[in-house]
């Protein structure tokens, strides 16, 4: 009987939801939770949690490091724990500074969200970035037959590219959404993009936006750029 890695998923809001979804037909997936509780999954204690062959960290930022305290006395030797935070130099310094030496590590952001998959996974990319041991390879091979596009990165070279991708991109479209109602009668084909932009993020929470904009150390020196060429355009106008 071939062996199945157990897996189990710490935080089951929406994306842990999504991630269980997606994995469930794969591997015997297990949640923790003391707030959400899956119906038609095994519920598990975080001691139990870090028993488990991989471990998948899908809690808010502010939970990430005392749960990585929690959890890292219970972590047997080849285990792999990964995150899939919005912002990666912050949690891979945490996981690489508390987790023991015999535990493996993947940092990782899936680029797509509950909203954005709704359809499926399959064409979506996720930031992979090995931190320790080789587990990753085999785990990137489940993700590449589920139809992910594994994009190999770094923490820092991560958050320097979010900081564009996700911080102006929430910035806008969170701005736009704070404006009257606007005319759905006229439009043009470029603004119907920019309200899809405002729909796709209308419904992440505020903790997310929090992430994106505040713990991403380059997302300031960005933002701060785009605001002065937008000031700069409105004075030249």
């Amino acid at each position: 009987m071939k062996f199945q890695p157990r897996l189990a998923i710490i935080g089951f809001g929406a994306f842990g939801q999504l991630i269980a979804r997606h994995l469930r037909p794969h591997l015997p997936v297990f949640v923790c939770d003391p707030r959400h509780r899956a119906n038609d999954l095994p519920h598990i204690s975080l001691t139990e949690a870090a028993a488990c062959d991989i471990i998948v960290l899908a809690v808010p930022l502010p939970q990430f490091e005392p749960v990585l305290r929690q959890i890292a006395p219970h972590l047997r030797p080849g285990a792999t724990v990964m995150d899939v935070a919005s912002v990666k130099i912050g949690p891979a310094e945490a996981m690489e500074r508390i987790l023991p030496g015999h535990v493996e590590i993947i940092a990782t952001h899936p680029l797509f969200g509950p909203e954005s998959a709704r359809d499926g996974i399959a064409g979506h990319r996720i930031a992979w970035c090995p931190l320790r041991g080789a587990g990753h390879r085999r785990i990137g091979a489940l993700l590449r037959v589920m139809g992910l596009d594994l994009v190999r990165t770094t923490p820092d070279q991560h958050d320097r590219d979010m900081a564009v991708v996700q911080g102006l991109t929430h910035l806008i479209a969170r701005s736009l959404d704070r404006l009257e109602p606007q005319t759905t009668r006229l439009t043009t084909a470029s603004f119907r993009r920019l309200s899809e932009a405002v729909a796709m993020v209308r419904a992440d929470s505020p903790e997310l936006l929090h992430t994106i904009l505040a713990e991403n150390p380059h997302a300031g020196p960005v933002r701060q750029q785009f605001l002065a060429a937008a000031i700069h355009l409105d004075k030249a106008g």
